[in-house]
């Protein structure tokens, strides 16, 4: 899929949050990789509680990948939507909104592993990309997106809400074994929350100055 805003109509295509996650999800793969992959994700993976989690992991675990697709399609989506958002917000609102998604993710899927009772580790920054597509479909409903499957073009407002439907829908199923649907809607969760929060919408209100 791709943004049709016109190539990136002034916009910076690298700006700097978008480009050091890009650089830094390249070098931790290729890590993974040369070094060993289980070691990092003993170490670095999401665990649940009791099977070894720690507090990082609600950071750390987004820098890990299971393989070429994962970290491609992550990274590419990261970029492709997450570019105008940091343009338009700024680096630092940027990087504070990214990472509480990836945190926000995290908890729904400690959550999640507790109560099925689930031993295996989240590795991915898919939660993070979950939150910037949210975020990209509230701040420009009206921009058109063109899906690669099928070749049609979408508003993106009905892109978000229905990648959001079929994400619910592999929650509650058994389709997509081993894919953490529920932190994916976590982290569009917890992006939903930072704007509403910041539009103060909320009972907390943001301070400004």
């Amino acid at each position: 899929m791709y943004s049709s805003y016109g190539g990136l109509g002034g916009y910076g295509a690298f700006p700097p949050v978008i480009k050091n996650l890009l650089i830094i999800n390249g070098l931790v793969f290729l890590a993974q990789l040369v070094i060993n992959f289980g070691l990092f994700v003993g170490w670095f993976g999401l665990w649940p509680f009791g099977n070894g989690f720690q507090v990082y992991q609600l950071v750390t675990y987004s820098f890990l990948h299971g393989g070429i697709s994962h970290i491609l399609f992550n990274m590419f989506a990261l970029w492709m939507f997450g570019a105008q958002i940091e343009n338009t917000w700024g680096s630092r609102r940027f990087a504070i909104y990214y990472f509480a998604c990836v945190i926000g993710a995290g908890f729904v899927q400690l959550a999640a592993t507790y109560f099925s009772g689930a031993v295996w580790p989240t590795i991915g920054a898919s939660g993070g990309v979950f939150g910037i597509l949210l975020a990209f479909g509230m701040m420009f409903p009206e921009q058109r997106i063109m899906l690669l499957f099928p070749p049609i073009p979408m508003k993106a407002k009905y892109f978000v809400i229905g990648y959001g439907i079929l994400e619910l829908f592999f929650a509650t199923t058994d389709l997509q074994p081993g894919v953490a649907n529920l932190a994916h809607l976590g982290g569009m969760a917890a992006g939903f929350l930072m704007i509403m929060y910041w539009r103060g919408r909320l009972p907390i209100k943001p301070r400004y100055g």
